[in-house]
């Protein structure tokens, strides 16, 4: 019943109609990850892993194995329920990299995360299926995928097959053009839109547990991604848990001119907005920042 309800208040949601305030309390807000049942309902942590040389924020760039399981360790100690890791940069004007080489970087880390803390939920930045099957396989458990399956046809049935967890996000084009993509007459009405598509597809192929991240920074100027901020609430009529990725981002340090280095503190301001309009998950650099600002946030409820 709940599940033909969203898709009715999908299917007939328009932008122009008003949310109504309590919707948020009908989402869906339990995750089955690997078994582990997840409780959304109050906002969890996922803690960024970049297994590249070149993703924006340096300090989040590890490859020595020793260095990615000591970030682990430490994410999962000071509250992070997920460990996002991702192994092709995806920043504005990134160099495409084979699947072999992804493959590569991303395997040996999954294979000793999961052997070191076998309780530990590992999420996989990947918009390529072949790495989700072999990514899934070796320890993890969800798929995040920037590209919403546009950039690899395979990735829903994929997903559908492995019965995982899917991180849908929205993007336009590929980290290499997408900054040239950044064009929208209602940005706010083309992300809803496409999540009520995509969403439509998912459920259709069987997948049972979706995430919606509305992708900033990605195809989105800084006006864009704030529009997004400032709506985010809307996005529970789609009664689907919602993923909030701001961390370090340009969005926040251009608005401060400051760098990526000293954009925390904004990340954090924003971060507490996004747990007032319903966000059900913050990806971070910074955990132990990010699960303080959720709990002082459930203390004023």
């Amino acid at each position: 019943m709940l599940q033909a309800a969203i898709l009715n208040d999908m299917i007939n949601f328009t932008t122009k109609i008003p949310v109504a305030k309590d919707t948020i309390f009908h989402k869906k807000t339990t995750l089955n990850a690997g078994g582990k049942l997840i409780d959304l309902s109050s906002p969890k942590i996922m803690g960024i892993i970049n297994l590249t040389p070149d993703s924006f924020y340096a300090d989040s760039r590890k490859q020595d194995m020793d260095a990615i399981l000591a970030q682990a360790g430490k994410m999962l100690a000071e509250g992070a329920t997920f460990l996002d890791l991702g192994a092709y940069s995806s920043r504005p004007g990134a160099e495409d990299i084979s699947i072999q080489e992804e493959m590569d970087r991303l395997l040996p880390a999954v294979e000793v995360i999961a052997a070191a803390y076998p309780d530990a939920i590992l999420s996989i930045d990947t918009f390529r299926s072949l790495i989700a099957v072999a990514a899934i396989k070796a320890g993890a458990h969800i798929i995040n995928d920037i590209s919403g399956g546009e950039l690899d046809k395979e990735m829903y049935a994929t997903v559908a097959r492995l019965q995982v967890p899917y991180i849908l996000m929205h993007m336009k084009g590929n980290p290499q053009n997408m900054n040239r993509q950044a064009i929208y007459e209602d940005v706010f009405g083309e992300v809803y839109d496409y999540f009520v598509d995509k969403y439509y597809q998912l459920k259709q192929l069987g997948v049972k547990d979706v995430i919606i991240d509305p992708g900033f920074g990605f195809a989105k100027r800084s006006e864009h991604s704030y529009e997004l901020i400032r709506r985010l609430q809307e996005f529970n009529a789609l009664q689907l848990p919602v993923l909030v990725g701001v961390s370090r981002k340009r969005m926040i340090y251009n608005a401060l001119g400051i760098t990526a280095d000293e954009a925390l503190n904004g990340t954090t301001a924003l971060n507490a907005i996004a747990l007032t309009k319903g966000a059900n998950i913050l990806r971070v650099h910074d955990v132990k920042e990010a699960v303080e600002a959720v709990k002082l946030w459930e203390m004023c409820k």
